[in-house]
This record gives structure tokens, C-alpha cells and sequence, in this order.
């Protein structure tokens, strides 16, 4: 029998077998092997083929991508980049910036003079006092697998939400703070709303607050979000604006549709 060299199969058969190799060692090492083996890593079919592999794709699939092993990366990377939002380890990972009045606590929805959040899987929220509480926590990008010529170059969308409520019986106060910074941790962009002041005697829905950064400067390594507030009645106990399922994921930006863009500017 006579052996051939993995380089005689058919270009397409050779692509769908590294369609088959995990990303980074694409990347690391069998981009190196050969030219041609460079050249069918650097092709849009193949991170195409890995992205419908992979799910993040379906065969229906019509927006424009500008660079699919961007695209690809993304999608395997995009997850919450907050731990225990929803308060299902009590306060684990969140640094207390502030523990005013009677201290953050964590209670079970739709709680007293509450209402449940429109997601039934979350079952839990943090609670804020009669003084000012404020927690946080520091994303470190490149520690969660985002490289530098990934966020300088490419600067994917970093998408934040959270959401608040407050009690029926009792007004309260809002305050989120989320800041993008570099490595030495200078503020490069930011989005700081002015607090929301709920009055007493309210609906005590949940709201949804969501915030987009875009086309922000080069350098970007931390995130730092933080949220909290105070009730505004100075009851002693928890009847602050309750906060959970909050999320910081980042997201592909996506090519605008020429015809979109047009129809949108007229």
C-alpha cells in the first residue's frame, strides 16, 4: 500500500479535517506547518465551517461577518464576564465598596412588596439598606482570554446590563458606575447614568438598564462594574433598590447592512 502525505488530499477534504482541530492549536501550531496549511487556516471557509460546527451559526445564516476568525473567536469566548450576578452564592466575588445602614443582605424573589423578574430562572437578588451600598467587581480581559490585538484592533462591543427594582412600600435610589480601563487602570471610557430616584408607593417592577460600548480608544484591559444605592425613606432593615442578573458580555460587531444603514440615515 502506498502512503501519501496529508498535503495530496483533496483541499477540501484537507480543510474539513481542520475544521476539526481546535482553534487555538489552529492557530499556534498548524498554521505553521506549511503554506498551504496557512492559507486554509487564514480562510473564511473554514472559520465559516467552524462556526456552524460549533453552533454559533445555523445553515440559515445571511449577516455579513467582516472577519469570521474574529467572529468565531467571539463566539467561543462569549459568556457573563460578572460572577454569581443573580446572588446564588451569596455576595462571593463582589468587592463592598459600601455597606451602609443595616449592610447589603441577599433575599429570595419576588421578596416583600415585590414583584419576580421576567426571567424565571432567576430566583434571587441583593438587597441595599438606609445608607449608601455600593459593590463591584474588576474584569481582567486578558486574564478571561481577550488578547491585545483582539480589543485594540478589532474592539469588539462590550454590551452591560443590570437590573433594579424597588420595594412598593418604600422609595429608593439607584446607582451604577461602569468604567473601561487600561492596564495601569486610567479611565478610557465610561457610562455613569444619574442615579434613577423611584418614589414610594411605586409598581416595584423590575427595570432593565443596558448599556453598549462601541468604537472606544485602543488599550482597553479592565472593566469595572459597580451598583448599589439606598432607600430614601431611612428605614432601618432592607428597603433599598434590589439589583441582580447583571452581565457584562462581549459581543461581535456585527457589519451594518449598506441598505440598513441607508434606509436608517433617511
Amino acid at each position: 500500500m502506498t502512503l501519501i502525505s496529508i498535503n495530496q488530499l483533496p483541499e477540501d477534504t484537507l480543510l474539513e479535517v481542520l475544521t476539526h482541530v481546535p482553534a487555538r492549536q489552529l492557530m499556534r501550531n498548524c498554521r505553521l506547518v506549511c503554506s498551504l496549511w496557512r492559507d486554509l487556516i487564514d480562510s473564511v471557509t473554514l472559520w465559516k465551517r467552524k462556526s456552524l460546527l460549533d453552533g454559533f451559526i445555523t445553515e440559515a445564516w445571511d449577516k455579513p461577518v467582516t472577519d469570521w476568525k474574529i467572529f468565531y473567536f467571539l463566539c467561543s469566548l462569549r459568556r457573563n464576564l460578572l460572577r454569581n450576578p443573580c446572588a446564588e452564592e451569596d455576595l462571593r466575588f463582589w468587592q463592598i465598596d459600601s455597606n451602609g445602614g443595616d449592610r447589603w443582605t441577599v433575599e429570595s424573589l419576588p421578596g416583600e412588596h415585590g414583584t419576580n423578574l421576567p426571567d424565571p430562572n432567576v430566583k434571587k437578588y441583593f438587597v441595599t439598606s438606609y445608607e449608601m451600598c455600593l459593590k463591584s467587581q474588576l474584569v481582567d480581559l486578558k486574564a478571561e482570554g481577550y488578547w491585545e490585538e483582539l480589543l485594540d484592533t478589532f474592539r469588539p462591543d462590550i454590551v452591560v446590563k443590570d437590573w433594579f427594582a424597588a420595594r412598593a412600600d418604600c422609595g429608593c435610589s439607584y446607582h451604577l458606575r461602569v468604567h473601561l480601563t487600561s492596564a495601569d487602570y486610567i479611565v478610557l471610557a465610561s457610562f455613569e447614568p444619574p442615579p434613577v430616584v423611584i418614589k414610594q408607593w411605586n409598581d416595584a417592577k423590575w427595570t432593565e438598564v443596558s448599556h453598549t460600548f462601541s468604537d472606544y480608544p485602543p488599550g482597553v484591559r479592565h472593566i469595572l462594574f459597580q451598583h448599589g444605592g439606598h432607600d430614601t425613606q431611612f428605614w432601618a432593615g432592607w428597603y433599598g433598590p434590589r439589583v441582580t442578573n447583571s452581565s457584562i458580555i462581549i459581543e461581535h460587531k456585527m457589519t451594518q447592512d449598506p441598505s440598513s444603514s441607508a434606509n436608517n440615515s433617511a
